[in-house]
């Protein structure tokens, strides 16, 4: 398993915690999105910041749940 040193170092307790401000976080930015996008008037780059960062967030939350879950070879 290839996880990032950061990852690996800290508890299962610890990473749940920031598994869930993450998804939290992830949450809120898609929300963000959807309002700024309903609006009709927003700037593209903004937009476009906040997509990059929420997807940034999806990988951080895959990283931790593979930590947490590891799949098991039957």
């Amino acid at each position: 398993m290839n996880v990032p040193r950061e990852i690996a170092m800290k508890t299962d307790e610890v990473l749940r915690v920031e598994l869930e401000v993450f998804r939290r976080e992830h949450r809120d930015l898609d929300e963000a999105i959807r309002a700024l996008q309903a609006t009709g008037t927003f700037d593209q780059l903004t937009l476009q910041r906040l997509k990059k960062k929420k997807l940034q967030l999806k990988d951080r939350i895959s990283l931790i749940e593979d930590r947490l879950l590891p799949d098991i070879i039957a």
